[in-house]
């Protein structure tokens, strides 16, 4: 059996006040692409399909066209569970009636031990586990017991599951969580203070693979069939070297055979880029992928007349900046000196930055009235 594991689409995403709609849409049209030209058992999506539990209409709206295409059009099935980010009720609405046309949402703790059993030739049949996200509160209240942290919350629901295994089937979790020693990265909302959301891999060994979704870079932790496909596209400038897709994921008769990494290109990269400003300004213009997503980070060590509109000109997504280079020049004696230096001073250096020229006498006399004028105001 193959079938494709993501997590983390997070539809409906802004990114420093921009929306990431147009950029979802095209990733999620090489997922279908590639369902089309290699076909597969299931899609499973691990949590997070939106990025809040009320979705803007639009995030919605692309949800069900893509979902109609892979189901109805492609005939492969569906398998979710909602994240974190998810609202359970609202993801889970109407979802016995949609388990018809291929799609099988799993958004509470009954559905949980009801697995969806599919077969193949090479692996029989296959029951596919789906863990909603779950905090230690709605595992006490659904369950009348005493959990208190995540990982004892996951270790009671992974036990709920595995008392129900039928030994003739291979056995699939679906879980949203944060499996102790992973590694994250700044988009991923903590679920939990201080560690405390942290589960132990030992409690899913019984499975014989483990989709896991909120962690945005793929990993695997523990046993190679404990895996995060991390999130389809990057969202967060600390993911800029991650590399995103999906996983591929082979079973047998024997449980595990393989999981393998099929990448997944947004039309926008997310880039960090670092240098002084005609540096940068130069790069852009033979820069092939100007219209990538970019945070800057100035070298220069003095101060600039709207760096970010001269940015824009040559890229033209530029959607952080960060002035480094001052910071540095401001610790070393120096910069001290030049911070240290008197209202005149600096507006001639203002001035020139402004106007490329030097202030002419009549205007000096002028500011140095203005400047005196202010201090006999703050004396007084």
């Amino acid at each position: 059996m193959k079938f494709l594991h993501t997590s983390d689409w997070h539809l409906g995403r802004h990114f420093h006040n921009v929306s990431l709609l147009d950029d979802q849409r095209q990733v999620l049209n090489q997922l279908i692409d590639y369902i089309t030209h290699h076909p597969v058992d299931v899609l499973l999506i691990a949590g997070d399909i939106y990025d809040r539990s009320v979705p803007p209409t639009a995030a919605i709206e692309l949800l069900d066209e893509v979902l109609t295409r892979i189901c109805q059009q492609l005939q492969t099935p569906v398998i979710m569970i909602p994240g974190n980010h998810d609202g359970a009720k609202r993801l889970g609405f109407a979802a016995k009636h949609m388990q018809s046309s291929g799609l099988h949402i799993i958004s509470d703790f009954t559905q949980m031990l009801q697995p969806v059993v599919l077969s193949s030739e090479q692996a029989g049949e296959v029951a596919f586990y789906g863990m909603p996200y779950s905090d230690p509160e709605q595992v006490r209240d659904a369950f009348k017991n005493k959990v208190s942290t995540h990982d004892q919350a996951h270790q009671f629901l992974c036990q709920q599951i595995v008392d129900t295994f039928n030994p003739s089937q291979r056995h699939v979790l679906l879980s949203h969580c944060f499996v102790d020693g992973a590694s994250t990265s700044d988009s991923e909302r903590p679920l939990s203070i201080g560690g405390a959301d942290c589960v132990n891999h030992q409690h899913f060994l019984p499975f014989d693979y483990v989709a896991l979704g909120h962690l945005h870079q793929p990993q695997y932790k523990g046993q190679d069939y404990i895996r995060y496909s991390g999130s389809l596209m990057k969202y967060s400038f600390s993911e800029q070297y991650h590399k995103k897709g999906m996983t591929l994921v082979e079973l047998n008769q024997q449980g595990f055979v393989s999981a393998q990494s099929i990448p997944l290109t947004a039309p926008h990269d997310m880039r960090i880029v670092e240098g002084e400003l005609e540096a940068l300004l130069a790069q852009g213009q033979q820069d092939p992928h100007a219209d990538d997503y970019l945070l800057v980070r100035l070298m220069d060590k003095h101060a600039i007349l709207d760096p970010m509109e001269k940015l824009r000109k040559v890229y033209p997504n530029v959607l952080h900046l960060e002035k480094p280079g001052m910071l540095m020049d401001s610790q070393q004696p120096m910069g001290r000196a030049r911070l240290a230096r008197g209202e005149m001073d600096m507006f001639r250096d203002f001035f020139l930055e402004a106007k490329q020229e030097p202030l002419t006498e009549l205007q000096t006399q002028a500011i140095s009235q203005v400047i005196q004028s202010l201090k006999n105001q703050e004396s007084n």
